[in-house]
């Protein structure tokens, strides 16, 4: 049987005319390193105590630099030496968030890509957004898993809250839009209002995680909070200078916690 040459021919068209790549959006969640001073020995002394404890966690991760707390001091930031220091840690730092006009010349011109521009219109923009977020709250859905998340699985709940009803293994990994709920062991990752919303909380019975996150505040567990360890807590993230996330006792009156910072 001869070979069609039409065939051929049309199957070559078709793939010259397919689009050679898709451009699109996804949600990935990246840790942010936010600064509080600029001290850059400080700074290293800490990241290495932090890297340290936990090895491998944040290896090759890229990493946010949040200047917002040193925006209204314009605080000079020697951007090459961190970003030397970031890298000896492991970390790949990308970009930077918030901070001065003068702060953020400074890390463009160290190669950092600067991520929205503080202006006040901005700020407007983000006030809209976070009401938009605690309205919509109330009509979030529920993403259910009714069995256990092991090592290696990652679990996501888009525009959802996410109720786990078994353990989650270390090395695993939950992410929702909105709250995570874990009726059992919580031993790998928690992320929570991973799109930004800072009312999200995690709820756990057994507290032993890896890491939480609440809206990319990261805290890793181990140097902290072995007071609630094994305990039923819930994670929430307090606003205010240090945007502190609180581990505190579930109960009726649960008002009292332990900060992380």
């Amino acid at each position: 049987m001869e070979p069609n040459p039409a065939m051929y021919n049309q199957a070559a068209l078709l793939i010259h005319e397919t689009d050679p790549f898709e451009l699109k959006t996804c949600a990935v969640p990246i840790p942010v390193l936010k600064l509080y001073e600029s001290d850059i020995d400080h700074i290293a002394e800490r990241l290495g105590q932090t890297t340290g404890e936990t090895p491998g966690l944040f290896h090759h991760a890229p990493i946010v630099i949040d200047l917002t707390s040193l925006e209204a001091s314009d605080e000079a930031v020697d951007f090459p030496l961190l970003v030397r220091v970031m890298r000896d840690s492991g970390m790949q730092p990308i970009g930077v968030q918030g901070g001065s006009g003068t702060q953020q010349q400074s890390a463009e011109s160290t190669g950092l890509v600067v991520l929205g521009k503080n202006s006040a219109g901005e700020r407007k923009r983000w006030d809209k957004a976070e009401k938009a977020q605690a309205k919509s709250a109330s009509n979030r859905e529920t993403k259910f898993v009714n069995q256990p998340v092991r090592s290696g699985q990652r679990i996501y709940a888009p525009g959802a809250d996410l109720v786990i009803t078994a353990q989650v293994s270390s090395g695993a990994e939950v992410i929702a839009d909105g709250n995570i709920h874990v009726y059992g062991a919580l031993r790998g990752r928690a992320m929570a209002g991973i799109k930004g919303d800072t009312r999200s909380r995690i709820f756990c019975l057994d507290f032993s995680a890896e890491l939480v996150s609440i809206a990319g505040h990261y805290k890793v567990t181990e140097d902290v909070f072995r007071l609630h360890r094994g305990k039923p807590v819930q994670i929430y993230l307090q606003i205010d200078r240090l945007n502190s996330l609180i581990v505190a006792p579930i109960s009726m009156n649960s008002i009292k916690g332990v900060r992380l910072d």
